[in-house]
C-alpha cells in the first residue's frame, strides 16, 4: 500500500513548537495542529500523533539559536527532518501579519512545494568541535577587547612604552608591570586591566589545548584535510581547523563557485535589462570562515617561498597537495600585485584574492577527503 506524505512545518523557540501539517497533494489541506512543549516526550507524541500505519512525515524547522538537538531527536525516531535557511523562505510583499501558527502553516506549505533550501547539518562530534572553535574565536576578541582598554587607559595617562619595545610581548608585559601610579585608585585600576589580559591569554591557551586534544581524536578523513590545507600560505593548524569545523565535507561543493557563495565572499549583483551591476560582497554565509579566509589572503601580498614553518606543515603531504598549494602562492601574488596596481582598495584586493584562495581550498580539501576516505 501506498504511504501517504504529510509535510510537517514546525516553528521552534526555546519553550515551545507551534505546529502545522501540509497534506500530500497541490491541493491538500493545511492546518494547525497547536502549540506544544519544546521537549523531547511532547515531540514524541507529536510525532506518534500525526503518524501511524500508512503515514510517512517530513519535517522541517528554521535554523537559528535552538540548534539541532531536534534534528538529532527526529532523526533518531526514523522521521526525515531538514533545517532550512530562515533567510531564503518565501515571502509575501504584503504580508504584515506574523504569528507562530502562520510561520508553522508557511512553512508546511512552503515544504511540500520545494521552495525551502535546506542547510547543512553536522554529526554532534563535529558540532562539538565547531563549538570549541567558536569559543576560542570569542576568546581572542575578549582578548583583543581586554589589551585595547590597558592600552588606552596607559595612553590617556600619558604611559609611553619603551622604545623598540614591541606591543603585548612578554617583554612589554613584564614593563607594564612595573608601572605604578601616584594615587591607589590608578593603581587598582591597572591591577584589573592586567589581570584582564593575563585571564584572557590563560584561556585562549587553555582551549588551544582542547582544540589540539579534539582533532587528535577526530575521524582520519578530518584529520587528513587539517593536515593537507596547512600546505597553503597563510593557513597554519587553527586555521585549517577553523575551516574544516565550518565547511565540514568540502566534497558536499560541486564547484569551487558554491563554496565561495557559502562564505558569503561573492559580490551582490543587480542586473537587468542586459545591464550588469555587481556591489559590495553579499555577506550572506559563513562569517567565522569568511573571516579566517581574509586573513590568509593577506599573505598573498608577498612573493612566493617556501618558509620554514612552511615546509614543517607540508612534511609527509601528497605531491598532488604540495603542488596546488605551490600553484596558489604563484597565482594569488600575481593577482594580488595586478589589483594593487591598479590602484584598488587594499581591502577589496585582500577579498578578491580570499574569494580565488577559497578555490585552491575547495581543491585541496576535496582531493584529502578522496585519498584518506
Amino acid at each position: 500500500m501506498k504511504k501517504i506524505t504529510r509535510f510537517v512545518g514546525m516553528d521552534v523557540h526555546a519553550e515551545t513548537i507551534a505546529v502545522a501539517v501540509a497534506e500530500e497533494g497541490r491541493e491538500g489541506e493545511v492546518r494547525s495542529v497547536g502549540t506544544f512543549p519544546n521537549t523531547a516526550d511532547a515531540v514524541r507524541r507529536v510525532v506518534k500523533k500525526l503518524g501511524g500505519a500508512g503515514v510517512q512525515l517530513k519535517v522541517c524547522y528554521e535554523a537559528g539559536p535552538t540548534g539541532y538537538a531536534l534534528y538529532w531527536q527526529l532523526t533518531q525516531l526514523d522521521v526525515p527532518c531538514e533545517v532550512v535557511a530562515p533567510t531564503l523562505i518565501p515571502k509575501k510583499a504584503g504580508d504584515r501579519v506574523k504569528t507562530d501558527r502562520r510561520d508553522a502553516e508557511k512553512l508546511a506549505r512552503s515544504y511540500r512545494s520545494g521552495d525551502l533550501t535546506a542547510v547543512w547539518v553536522p554529526s554532534k562530534e563535529h558540532e562539538a568541535l565547531r563549538d570549541l572553535v567558536r569559543a576560542r574565536e570569542a576568546a581572542k576578541k575578549d582578548e583583543l577587547r581586554a589589551r585595547h582598554r590597558l592600552g588606552k587607559f596607559l595612553l590617556r595617562h600619558g604611559v609611553r612604552r619603551p622604545e623598540n619595545t614591541k606591543a603585548w610581548t612578554q617583554k612589554h608585559m613584564a614593563w607594564v608591570k612595573t608601572v605604578k601610579f601616584e594615587l591607589r585608585a590608578l593603581d587598582a585600576t591597572i591591577c584589573d586591566y592586567l589581570t584582564e589580559v593575563e585571564h584572557a591569554a590563560e584561556r585562549i591557551e587553555r582551549l588551544e589545548h582542547w582544540i589540539d586534544a579534539a582533532v587528535e581524536a577526530a575521524p582520519a578523513v578530518m584529520r587528513a584535510v587539517i593536515a593537507a590545507l596547512q600546505a597553503l600560505r597563510g593557513v597554519a593548524k587553527m586555521g585549517a581547523v577553523t575551516m574544516v569545523a565550518e565547511v565540514g565535507s568540502f566534497t558536499r561543493f560541486a564547484r569551487p563557485a558554491q563554496l565561495m557563495s557559502y562564505s558569503g565572499a561573492v559580490p551582490s549583483e543587480h542586473t537587468s535589462g542586459g545591464a550588469p551591476k555587481r556591489g559590495a560582497i553579499t555577506k550572506t554565509g559563513n562569517a567565522h570562515l569568511r573571516r579566517v579566509l581574509i586573513e590568509a589572503a593577506w599573505s598573498y601580498q608577498h612573493r612566493p617561498s617556501l618558509s620554514r614553518p612552511m615546509k614543517k606543515r607540508q612534511e609527509g603531504l601528497s605531491e598532488e597537495i604540495r603542488a596546488i598549494g605551490w600553484k596558489a602562492q604563484h597565482r594569488l601574488y600575481q593577482r594580488f600585485c595586478r589589483l594593487s596596481s591598479k590602484n584598488k582598495p587594499h581591502q577589496k584586493v585582500v577579498t578578491a584574492v580570499g574569494r580565488e584562495l577559497l578555490g585552491f581550498i575547495w581543491a585541496i580539501g576535496v582531493a584529502a577527503e578522496r585519498a584518506a576516505a
